[in-house]
């Protein structure tokens, strides 16, 4: 399952992705992933949410994001909620881009049962109208 929070930057769509991760740690059995463009957010997440740095990783295009999110798939069969902040930044994906990954976010999510909360900063009225399903949050 795919989740979108949408709204313009500086809308406080960071907190509400927080707040889901910190809530849904306690109620899952497996792991989640917090994926960001930076550390800033380390001591407002629980310690039990793995913090990635994105930017740590030289991903330069959208198809190496899916490969990076492919290998974190691999990597831990337990893996239950990813949550992606500043996500046109970690992905590199703006404009006709932004359907293709979420359609292989979905793909994905449904192959192994993860589910994925992003933040989005684009208002809820530019989103393509297939996308705009997912958006549990428009700010």
């Amino acid at each position: 399952m795919i989740q979108i929070i949408a709204g313009e930057k500086g809308k406080g769509k960071t907190k509400i992705l927080i707040e889901k991760a910190n809530s849904a740690v306690k109620q899952l059995k497996g792991s989640i992933v917090y994926l960001d463009k930076s550390n800033k957010h380390m001591y407002e997440l629980s310690n039990k949410i793995r913090l990635i740095n994105v930017r740590d990783y030289c991903i330069e295009n959208y198809s190496e994001f899916i490969g990076f999110i492919c290998g974190l798939v691999s990597q831990d069969h337990d893996l239950e909620a990813v949550y992606l902040d500043s996500f046109l930044k970690i992905s590199n994906s703006e404009g006709p881009n932004l359907s293709l990954i979420l359609e292989k976010l979905e793909k994905i999510s449904n192959e192994f049962h993860i589910d994925f909360v992003i933040s989005i900063s684009i208002n809820e009225s530019e989103f393509p109208e297939s996308i705009k399903k997912n958006i549990i949050v428009s700010l």
